[in-house]
């Protein structure tokens, strides 16, 4: 058997189907299931029972991609250490992000990270913040970038930067007159959000709870979205108002900008945008290269806590 082997059956066993878990290991299905066959052949045993759908692992199978799971979290911590010993970066890094963060974040820092660490593979999973914590905690996962506490003992955090919410606003929306918002102004029942699971959504009715105490009934939404560039065009529509971070304000023209945006009076609602990890003693050289191009690249202002309101 090998590790190759061993990494197709967790990765089976993650996604219970076979057409992703080749897409996520970056092979095709012939491939992967091949390589599955040949291990189950070995042992004399089937892993998977693939009658089902999803793909379920059998009574055996769990146990043997239990085991797998170990024996591949003991491989990487070999080739950590071994990356330790030399001055140059290299190696896979894989980093879990959340889809507010991401596309604002990483156009900042990539290509920079690149051109200096050209031996270092960054795989990225976009994904939200529970399933971020529970791909770290299989060890699939190097480093999380979230925006909310972890109340994990196994988890690490650093600190990366405070990022204020702004609004956006529609030409025809009442609060369209106000050339700065108070988080006074804010109703959840007037309020494009995202889809349950994503942290940005929950901080937003937390934030319009914390002031509106009198409305804390269910809000009356009549469209949600799992991406906040589609509540941006419905702004830019005419049809109502979100809230968005600030670093979403680097992609959006000019003439949009000065239309619908509105920057809050102090106290300013924001949240704090950091870095997790699982294996404490381990890629801290890439960690902290990754975190040293993330610092330099973001702007000045988001690197120091100001006062105002933390929304967790």
């Amino acid at each position: 058997m090998t590790l190759t082997q061993l990494s197709y059956i967790v990765a089976v066993d993650r996604y219970r189907h076979f057409a992703t878990a080749a897409e996520k290991s970056y092979v095709t299905q012939p491939t992967l299931s091949m390589q599955i066959h040949k291990l189950e052949d070995e042992l004399g045993i089937t892993i998977f029972d693939r009658s089902k759908s999803p793909v379920v692992p059998t009574e055996i199978g769990e146990k043997i991609v239990a085991e797998a799971q170990i024996i591949l979290k003991q491989a990487k911590h070999i080739e950590d250490l071994a990356s330790l010993s030399d001055e140059k970066l290299r190696g896979t890094f894989r980093i879990g992000i959340i889809p507010t963060i991401a596309p604002y974040l990483l156009p900042l820092f990539l290509r920079n990270f690149k051109e200096r660490y050209p031996d270092v593979r960054l795989v990225f999973e976009e994904v939200v913040t529970e399933e971020l914590l529970d791909l770290l905690d299989d060890d699939y996962l190097d480093i999380g970038i979230i925006a909310t506490p972890v109340e994990r003992g196994n988890i690490f955090e650093e600190d990366l930067y405070y990022e204020p919410f702004i609004g956006y606003i529609s030409e025809t929306h009442p609060l369209a007159e106000k050339e700065t918002l108070t988080v006074d102004d804010l109703d959840v029942t007037n309020l494009w959000l995202l889809n349950e699971g994503h942290c940005f959504r929950d901080q937003t009715v937390k934030l319009c709870k914390k002031f509106r105490k009198n409305k804390l009934e269910d809000p009356d939404i009549e469209f949600e979205s799992g991406n906040l560039e589609t509540l941006k065009q419905l702004v830019e529509q005419n049809f109502g108002m979100t809230l968005l971070p600030y670093l979403a304000k680097n992609q959006i023209n000019e003439q949009c900008a000065k239309a619908h945006i509105r920057y809050f009076e102090e106290p300013v609602p924001q949240r704090k945008v950091r870095m997790i990890y699982g294996r404490e003693y381990l890629k801290q050289n890439i960690i902290q290269a990754f975190k040293k191009e993330i610092l330099e690249a973001i702007p000045p202002e988001l690197k120091q806590k100001e006062d105002g309101v933390l929304v967790e």
